[in-house]
């Protein structure tokens, strides 16, 4: 084996190894407060209504419905609500570093999305949007598998 094969190697091993870990994670659900659960729940079911007004918006050039679903969707943001200091408390001790981390790009993509949608730009909202799907995805079939075990990861 050549050093470059082996370094080849090593790191397709390593993103092997790395995939499998993001793709191994425990479950949160069940580590959740009833509170949070419920919370968390509400939030999803928001964001799942607002993202079917957003793809009908874009495909119908409905710009400003598309700003205003995405930044409903950002001001959802969990962490930003009025959580009790123990809430708080109790949603870091229930959920990997990982799953925080997707929630705020997730809230963050909207608000790029929301900021194409005051600019009348499609071609950003479509690609913003497919981000976002992604980013739903991805979540769902890390951390909320449980709920959702149709859900594969996407592979670039």
């Amino acid at each position: 084996m050549t050093k470059t094969s082996g370094s080849l190697l090593g790191i397709l091993l390593l993103s092997l190894t790395v995939s499998f870990a993001a793709t191994a994670a425990e479950p949160v659900t069940p580590k959740l407060t009833e509170k949070l659960d419920r919370l968390l729940r509400e939030e999803m079911r928001s964001i799942q209504t607002a993202m079917g007004q957003i793809h009908s918006a874009i495909v119908m050039g409905q710009h400003a419905k598309v700003a205003k679903q995405a930044q409903d969707i950002h001001d959802s943001f969990i962490l930003q609500q009025s959580l009790t200091e123990q809430d708080r408390k109790d949603l870091m001790s229930a959920v990997p570093e990982g799953f925080i981390q997707l929630d705020k790009e997730f809230h963050q993509l909207a608000a790029s999305l929301a900021e194409a949608g005051r600019n009348d730009d499609t071609a950003k909202q479509h690609q913003l949007f497919g981000k976002m799907t992604g980013n739903c995805i991805q979540c769902h079939s890390t951390y909320v598998s449980d709920r959702f075990p149709g859900v594969k990861p996407v592979r670039d």
